[in-house]
């Protein structure tokens, strides 16, 4: 077994061996829980860049063929704000956070017990979504979201992954988003780990605003190299 000091240090190979490195970021293992105050800060300026191993699909990332419903009515702007809390970022990997003022009330406090997919029913009931999750086995579900108001325009479908606990979760996440590759993305929380399809960063952001996933789990977007996690909005570490 790799120890935790192992593991932080260990870097694997990177997708894309000619792009530039990222600055301003701490390198922490979601699969192994919390990093240690003298290992890592927590820093909420910046996205955590976390995992560094890649698949064969490199820079490009596995296409999903899924269409995403028009979301094109939110407004970033409104939504994310500088590291340093101003309005204006630039919507790029590791320069901006969520906007705390859009999950005005709404519960963030991290979960003290074991979750399962009625947890996330009942959140998308409060958003006035009224989904049923579809079950693949016990511990596996979907969600799908129509794309639009023809069926025949099929659906958006969200996995969500019910593990032992958050690190669990966390590890879930983490190795799922580096297995697909850029452009997935998803959300965690307590022992939930929720995997979305491929989409350009704006788009999977204003899904994710839209529909307050950002306030209800950590959104995570996966880079041409590394898993990125935002700060701002639902935090878990």
């Amino acid at each position: 077994m790799v120890s935790r000091e192992e593991a932080g240090r260990k870097e694997s190979p990177r997708s894309c061996p000619n792009g530039p490195r990222l600055n301003n970021v701490d390198r922490v293992n979601m699969g192994i829980g919390s990093p240690t105050p003298s290992r890592a800060r927590f820093v909420t300026s910046v996205l955590v860049a976390v995992g560094l191993s890649t698949t064969s699909f490199g820079c490009v990332g596995i296409p999903s063929g899924i269409e995403y419903p028009d979301v094109s009515e939110v407004d970033l702007d409104k939504a994310l704000v500088t590291p340093e809390g101003d309005p204006d970022p630039s919507v790029t990997l590791s320069q901006f956070k969520i906007n705390s003022k859009i999950c005005e009330g709404i519960d963030m406090h991290v979960p003290t017990q074991p979750m399962d997919q009625e947890d996330l029913t009942r959140f998308f009931g409060t958003q006035k979504l009224n989904l049923v999750p579809k079950k693949a086995r016990s511990d596996l579900y979907w969600y799908e979201f129509p794309v639009s108001n023809d069926p025949a325009d099929g659906s958006l479908r969200l996995r969500v992954a019910i593990l032992r606990d958050r690190n669990a979760a966390s590890k879930d996440l983490h190795d799922s988003l580096l297995e697909h590759g850029p452009g997935w993305w998803g959300v965690r929380r307590g022992n939930l780990a929720v995997l979305a399809p491929k989409a350009g960063l704006k788009d999977a952001l204003r899904f994710a605003v839209k529909y307050k996933l950002v306030c209800w789990g950590q959104f995570t977007y996966t880079g041409s190299d590394d898993v990125f996690v935002t700060a701002g909005g639902y935090s878990e570490f």
